[in-house]
């Protein structure tokens, strides 16, 4: 068997045996506990290679929001071992506390990963999310 052969199989066995379900919450605390992180997708699921926002709600431990935070996205798709395919960004803070990502774009179905690297007045803290990606339904 070719090497490209084994490293294919290899790469379908991982995804086809993979058993363990993602977490798919997007309202969760950061792993350190400083934050409460809402990721709020689109109100209507984008296409796939579509450019989308989306937004996030950030509040600290007691439920307060919490405005002029800096952060650092990035994912992409650990089971494919790739990233996003662009580099969104957080723009600006849309009301205090609640922030706008721009430049997401999902390259195909499956499961994606979005990271947010959080620095604010508290500290710095990261949040992960999962997203079953799927094909959006038609437009009536």
């Amino acid at each position: 068997m070719s090497l490209g052969a084994v490293m294919m199989t290899s790469l379908l066995v991982g995804c086809i045996t993979h058993t363990k379900e993602p977490d798919l919450a997007l309202d969760k605390h950061s792993a350190a506990g400083i934050f409460h992180v809402t990721l709020l997708p689109p109100e209507r699921a984008p296409a796939i290679n579509q450019m989308h926002s989306w937004q996030l709600r950030l509040q600290d431990a007691s439920g307060a929001p919490v405005t002029g935070a800096r952060f650092l996205v990035d994912g992409g798709m650990p089971q494919h071992g790739h990233g996003l395919p662009t580099r969104p960004r957080v723009t600006r803070e849309v009301e205090a506390g609640t922030y706008q990502i721009d430049g997401m774009k999902f390259s195909m179905t499956g499961c994606w990963e979005l990271t947010l690297d959080i620095d604010g007045a508290r500290g710095t803290d990261k949040v992960t999310f999962n997203m079953m990606v799927k094909n959006p339904a038609p437009n009536p």
